[in-house]
């Protein structure tokens, strides 16, 4: 058996706690009251050994200390004992672990009244004339900061800065959020630069709450290099910055002793704010989230932490604060400037409404001549950014886009430096995303992979991933309803990134070309190879379609953003040998009506082609073979012309095809027989095509179609009855169709068929019956549809013993959200 070995306070708890220890690995009747006891012991043991010698310095009587040894003593026997007792002896376990209970009880007694004792004796020490335990006591008393109150503890919370502006509304909203009870940890996110630290202090010196948590609010900035028993360090180091902290044995032992102190402070609220966390340590998140009353804990970070949801996104500063901002940082206090009105607003649109840039730019103007202004707009008219001229703030950002390099998946931060290739302020469809990832990196699961890395850059803020419908299903494959927006200065961070290197050495090549205004690199050197893998060409609505020559021959993604009524596909693109994806997308206010689109016939190996708002005539009489084509996207295109002419060849041109997707092309009437000759079909997605009204009969021959989309085709009449040819369809989606009356008979027919979309359709929701062939569907895993529909299942529930039909209730806003979808999403 353990025991004292001398009459030693320190003593005693050492062996009292080495011998919890010991038992508490050997039996699991008592795990729970030892390890409650270990956390105390571990807690009090550097205390403990700082009062054995003031007792000494001090000369105090030490009755109550050996009674308490004692204790000790007895507790160590208890402990072992304990290791003895049966697992079937639930009378004895009951008895012990009561006596557990006292015993951790009786240890936190003795501490807080040795410690109210010392306090006593600290008012007096200045009388007798002891000094030399001055610092040892201040340690124990600023330890525990010992009040007429009881227990109290609280850190500096830093100033908030002067001229804050734009902040009323995120801080009564944040403070209404931190307020709520439901959970004990809340996040502030936003990129950086945004103001994240400067709202929670604004938040911390809040008159409301001040008074709700007085003191105990304690402010603590996680650095990435950090570690637990640091961290625990700096919360301790807010009441006592210049004394010896206790000595943590691990970062077990340093959150024991944080908890035991935070229990002391209890029941009065208590306020952790935890500034600018890191995906690293989410974990310190869970281990500081102790089972405390009226306990909160705030976090900023530039990450999205949705698990400790709710997460406050704070936004960048609207027009009429950037400007009040910029103002208070650039000019006099009094306002007066020579400067001009327009030249001022020039340099605040720059600034992308980021607080720190317009407070950074705003001070490195603040009284210099026009002179200096119109130097730093001609240096961002010339092609370079903000960051070009403001290192802070690229130092700033920069941070978020070099924590991607950390990321054994390498094609994260390639992914985000590809999103400068678009335009700004405009939504990027995540499809096109998805069309170019998976063909630019090695991904095993391509679509899924694709979207899991734009997931990871949403959860970095780098990105805002939304949805513009509730039928975004990214696990089916249905991404369409998804869509990306960029942060304008995230979007400079990565052009300035890819911009680094010189023009012939870039992986991504990232030109803007007003009128008809080339870059003078182009000018001079079109006929120098650039070995770019991206291209990216802007042009605005006074380009004429002349294009200079240009030699990319490891180009692997061309992106084509145009605004102009005609267009004319780059000749130099037809020797492109390397070419797996174009993506060309009208920016303008009417359709681009799309020429020499028979060079693509050309490229040897180009595998997905993606057409938004373009005019597309010029394919029916096309000599075009698109021999590897394996996908093609048509959004919000004129394309019926096309597609409506019987005489186009589509299996000559598409011989290889395995995807079509058509999205709002609303002159789409019909869909052109030839389709069904395309046999190499896996997946047909036609979606928000409001004038289609029918599909061909001869459907039924893509024998090896998978998918088949037709959301919210609202008149489209019905299905063929020879889609039971589809023998291969594992995913039929007839959502928001509302013209279907009825299913045609061959349904059951569709022997691999697991998922069925009909969520809105009001027709066969009207119905007393579904087709009795449905019976014969048995591999149907899922059905989505109204709670009006669901019944039309019921009698078929004994034959299909594996299917799980999902009601989808909407109240009269999501009905009102649904019926005007197609305007969102288009």
């Amino acid at each position: 058996m353990a025991f004292i070995a001398d009459a030693a306070l320190g003593t005693g708890i050492s062996e009292l706690l080495k011998v919890a220890i010991a038992v508490a690995k050997q039996t699991l009747a008592f795990k729970t009251n030892l390890k409650s006891l270990v956390k105390t012991l571990q807690s009090v043991k550097p205390i403990f050994h700082e009062i054995e010698k003031l007792h000494k310095v001090l000369d105090r009587p030490q009755d109550e200390t050996d009674r308490f040894i004692e204790q000790l003593r007895s507790g160590v026997e208890l402990v072992d004992k304990c290791s003895t007792i049966p697992c079937w002896n639930k009378y004895k376990q009951y008895i012990y672990s009561n006596k557990l209970v006292k015993l951790d009880k009786d240890v936190v007694k003795f501490f807080q009244i040795e410690a109210q004792g010392l306090a006593a004796v600290n008012s007096l020490r200045s009388v007798v004339g002891i000094q030399d335990s001055n610092d040892k006591l201040d340690l124990i008393l600023k330890y525990l900061n010992i009040s007429d109150s009881g227990f109290s503890f609280w850190g500096s919370v830093p100033g908030v800065p002067d001229g804050v502006v734009g902040f009323e509304r995120p801080l009564k909203e944040l403070k209404e959020m931190l307020l709520r009870d439901e959970e004990k940890v809340k996040v502030v996110s936003a990129p950086g630069g945004c103001g994240k630290t400067t709202l929670v202090k604004m938040l911390c010196h809040d008159p409301d709450i001040e008074n709700i948590f007085g003191k105990n609010i304690l402010v603590v900035t996680i650095s990435k290099s950090a570690n637990i028993t640091v961290i625990v360090e700096k919360i301790f180091k807010c009441r006592m910055p210049d004394n010896k902290l206790p000595d943590f044995q691990n970062d077990d032992d340093a959150i024991n002793h944080l908890e035991y102190l935070l229990k002391q402070i209890g029941p009065s609220p208590i306020l952790l704010v935890l500034d600018d966390v890191w995906p690293n340590w989410v974990s310190l998140i869970d281990d500081l989230t102790f089972s405390l009353p009226n306990y909160k804990i705030l976090v900023t970070s530039r990450f999205s932490f949705q698990r400790f949801e709710p997460v406050y996104n704070l936004k960048i500063l609207n027009d009429k604060d950037a400007m009040t901002l910029f103002r208070r940082c650039a000019f006099p206090k009094d306002g007066n400037s020579k400067i001009p009105e327009d030249l001022v607003e020039k340099t605040v649109k720059g600034c992308k409404g980021f607080p720190l840039a317009l407070t950074v730019v705003g001070r490195s103007l603040y009284g210099h001549p026009e002179v200096t202004w119109r130097l730093k707009q001609r240096k961002w008219s010339d092609g370079k950014s903000i960051l070009d001229t403001e290192r802070e703030l690229l130092d700033c950002l920069q941070t978020s886009l070099d924590a991607l390099d950390e990321m054994n998946e390498s094609s994260i931060k390639d992914c985000c430096l590809d999103l400068g290739s678009f335009p700004e302020d405009q939504r990027i469809p995540a499809t096109t995303l998805l069309d170019m990832w998976a063909e630019l990196y090695n991904l095993d699961d391509k679509d899924m992979d694709s979207f899991s890395n734009l997931v990871e850059l949403a959860f970095r803020n780098l990105v805002n991933l939304f949805c513009t419908s509730h039928k975004g299903n990214e696990v089916d494959g249905y991404c369409n309803e998804n869509y990306v927006m960029q942060h304008d200065l995230i979007r400079d961070l990565t052009i300035h990134q890819s911009n680094r290197e010189p023009i012939e050495q870039r992986k991504r090549l990232i030109i803007e070309i007003t009128g008809n205004d080339f870059p003078k690199w182009w000018t001079e050197g079109a006929g120098l190879p650039i070995h770019a893998r991206l291209l990216s060409i802007s042009t605005d609505k006074n380009f004429s379609s002349s294009w200079l020559p240009l030699k990319l021959p490891a180009a692997e993604v061309v992106i084509l953003n145009c605004s102009s009524g005609l267009y004319t596909i780059p000749q130099f693109i037809g020797s492109m040998d390397k070419l797996k994806v174009l993506i060309v997308t009208n920016y303008g206010s009417s359709f681009s009506k799309l020429d020499n689109f028979y060079c693509l016939g050309s490229l040897p190996i180009l595998r997905r082609i993606r057409l938004e708002r373009v005019s597309l005539s010029s394919l029916s009489t096309s000599s075009i073979e698109l021999v590897n084509l394996q996908k093609i996207t048509f959004t919000m295109c004129e394309i019926g012309e096309a597609f409506e002419n019987g005489t186009m060849d589509l299996p000559r041109i598409f011989p290889n095809l395995l995807e079509l997707e058509i999205d709002c092309c609303d002159d789409l009437m019909k869909l052109h027989v030839g389709i069904c000759n395309v046999v190499s079909l896996k997946k047909i997605s036609i979606t928000y095509c409001n004038e289609l009204s029918s599909l061909p009969e001869e459907i039924g021959r893509l024998r090896n179609l998978e998918v088949l989309r037709l959301n919210s085709c609202t008149k489209l009449l019905e299905l063929p009855e020879s889609i039971g040819n589809l023998q291969k369809l594992t995913v039929l989606d007839i959502s928001d169709c509302l013209s279907i009356s009825n299913l045609p008979r061959t349904v059951g027919e569709l022997c691999a068929l697991k998922k069925f979309h009909m969520r809105g359709c009001q027709g066969l929701a009207d119905l007393h019956k579904l087709p009795s062939s449905v019976k014969d569907l048995t591999l149907l895993e899922k059905v989505i549809c109204d709670e009006e529909a669901s019944h039309l299942w019921k009698t078929y529930r004994s034959h299909l013993k594996n299917l799980v039909v999902e009601e989808v209730k909407e109240d009269a806003f999501e009905s009102l959200m649904r019926v005007i979808s197609p305007i969102q999403h288009c």
